[in-house]
């Protein structure tokens, strides 16, 4: 789109996937940021909001709504609709944005684009759109070949068909030029030389660089501040403007603290704007000041001034997180939508040099009609046809409740109802079940009673009992014990957890015992062990892996998974206390 409209010169160097200027977002493949753009066609200006897909990161596609009039529904030609699919769409009817339906990556050989409008349809109708939004328009598109067509049997080399159907369908924005000027702040960046900038739609009226506005708060407060510069976006740049009018997205600057939510008004009448709703997070985690033997070693802000300064200056941007202070003041109870969205905060804060612990996450319950209620999620897995067995199985014992099932292509779609509570550590077990083949979406679906227990990890794992760098000679000897997280030469301390025992109980061991030399063998004869390669996790994987007795340390160079309790004599004590007898 961008190719196409002149944004780029015809021998421009672009790089792939532009608008994910994020590293992780690169690095995943996935959008974490709402980000915006625009493009000149027809002589008309279109302001296009790319959000995220994934439900975790939800929070961005609700606090961006408020600044569109319509959205681009992008479904796979093969896949069709997925968790995310709905909930985004969802959404965008509730704010009665116009849709239009766009049947991507029809150039796929299994493309199905006839089966896929149907399945869109039936979303719609299952989510009680109205008439007017069942009459959307339909756009099939190759993003990666840069074509688009209204009718599959067309020809096309061209995107025009989709700039058409949104110039066509789309309405422009429903803002009042006359009235008094209203802004709502929806997006912030922040420059070295400018500070904080609040990005937005104006609602009403207009407004001129270097004017007066009243500054209202989403606390309630309210003060007179002055704007330095208004920024319009052309392309992914952003010109310096002298004036802005209703319906245009701009960014300013010169409000030192502004904040999302917050609402720029006239002076001389200022009215606040609604809120933005977003939904309440539905998965915790306890983050606390690393105290492990090997704390402060890599990070450069390790106290726990640091940490709370920094989880609490992310509330600033991401709107659907929640943090509040432990009753220990080295920990903080950290809230929001998913484990990848938990995953995210604490990899980029792992870049940024910061030493942290997190604990095992846990989901939030509620109380309805005076019951024990808790979050339910939407899954989609799609398996090869010999594996729908384990898939049936594993999600049985998960309380899972089976909502749909039909084979395509030699692989089963299966679509479940599930607690929250069985996502954690399902992705592992589910790769490990289907050989790596299993493909999972999910998003949150609604809270409903609570289900029952729900079985906990089937194996112990192997403690280390010692201090010392990992010898070839202990892993060795192990070899039948588990499944190893550690390597020869690895530096380990008492109660960090070096890999997976094949038995239900925890061990500890010592993996730092080297063969003593003696006159008839030598202590270099450990080049010649041949060991299996350790188990890598990623963070992701050991989020789901922990247990309620665990934590994972987290440093800018490296993780690892310990015990709450160091010493293998505490972790009995605490066990007898707990049981009445010694296991």
């Amino acid at each position: 789109m961008l190719k196409q409209t002149g944004v780029f010169r015809a021998n421009q160097q672009v790089a792939e996937r532009v608008m994910d200027s994020n590293d992780q977002e690169k690095e995943r493949g996935i959008t974490i940021v709402a980000k915006n753009f625009s493009v000149q066609y027809k002589n008309i200006k279109l302001n296009i909001i790319d959000t995220p897909g994934h439900t975790d990161f939800g929070g961005e596609v609700e606090r961006t709504l408020k600044m569109a009039e319509g959205v681009l529904l992008l479904v796979d030609a093969y896949e069709g609709p997925m968790p995310q699919t709905r909930y985004v769409l969802q959404k965008a009817l509730g704010y009665h944005l116009k849709p239009i339906v766009v049947i991507n990556k029809i150039d796929r050989p299994e493309a199905r684009p006839n089966d896929v409008l149907n399945e869109v349809f039936d979303l719609f109708v299952d989510l009680n759109a109205d008439d007017e939004q069942l009459d959307f328009p339909v756009v099939y598109a190759s993003a990666r070949d840069g074509y688009a067509k209204r009718e599959v049997d067309e020809e096309s080399k061209v995107l025009t068909p989709l700039l058409d159907a949104i110039v066509e369908h789309i309405p422009p924005p429903t803002t009042n030029p006359d009235e008094r000027f209203q802004m709502l702040i929806q997006a912030q960046d922040y420059n070295d030389y400018v500070g904080r900038i609040g990005i937005g739609k104006i609602v009403n009226g207009c407004v001129r660089a270097g004017s007066n506005v009243a500054w209202l708060k989403r606390n309630g407060e309210k003060c007179n501040e002055r704007i330095s510069e208004i920024y319009s976006f052309a392309g992914l740049e952003r010109k310096s403007i002298k004036e802005a009018i209703a319906g245009d997205i701009v960014a300013i600057t010169g409000i030192e603290n502004i904040e999302i939510g917050d609402t720029l008004a006239d002076v001389s009448n200022p009215k606040p704007l609604p809120v933005i709703n977003i939904d309440e997070p539905t998965l915790s985690m306890l983050f606390s000041v690393n105290d492990s033997p090997f704390a402060g070693q890599d990070g450069k802000y390790v106290t726990s001034r640091n940490l709370r300064e920094r989880l609490y200056r992310e509330l600033r941007s991401n709107v659907s997180l929640k943090v509040h202070d432990d009753k220990s003041r080295d920990s903080f109870h950290v809230s929001g939508r998913g484990l990848l969205h938990l995953s995210v905060l604490i990899e980029s804060m792992r870049r940024e040099g910061y030493e942290l612990q997190v604990a095992k996450p846990k989901v939030i319950y509620k109380e309805i009609n005076g019951k024990k209620a808790e979050p339910i999620e939407f899954l989609v897995i799609d398996v090869p046809k010999e594996f729908d067995g384990q898939v049936i199985s594993l999600l049985g014992a998960r309380k899972g409740e089976m909502l749909n099932m039909r084979e395509s292509n030699g692989r089963i779609h299966f679509e479940f109802k599930l607690p929250s509570r069985g996502l954690v550590g399902l992705r592992l077990r589910l790769l490990s079940s289907t050989q790596g083949t299993a493909i999972m979406y999910h998003n949150f679906h609604e809270y409903e009673y609570f289900k029952g227990a729900i079985p906990h990890r089937p194996v112990g794992v192997i403690a280390s009992m010692s201090n010392g760098d990992v010898m070839a000679y202990a892993l060795d000897g192990l070899r039948d014990r588990g499944v190893m997280f550690v390597k020869p030469g690895d530096k380990v301390y008492e109660g960090m957890v070096v890999g997976e025992h094949c038995d239900q109980k925890d061990i500890a061991v010592n993996v730092c015992r080297a063969k003593k030399a003696t006159n008839m063998r030598s202590a270099t004869a450990d080049k010649s062990i041949k060991l299996s390669p350790p188990r890598e996790l990623t963070l992701e994987m050991a989020l789901e892996y922990i247990e309620d007795d665990e934590l994972i340390e987290i440093t800018p160079k490296t993780f690892r998974i310990r015990k709450k309790l160091l010493k293998e004599t505490d972790r009995k004590r605490n066990r007898i206390a707990a049981h009445g007898v010694s296991k």
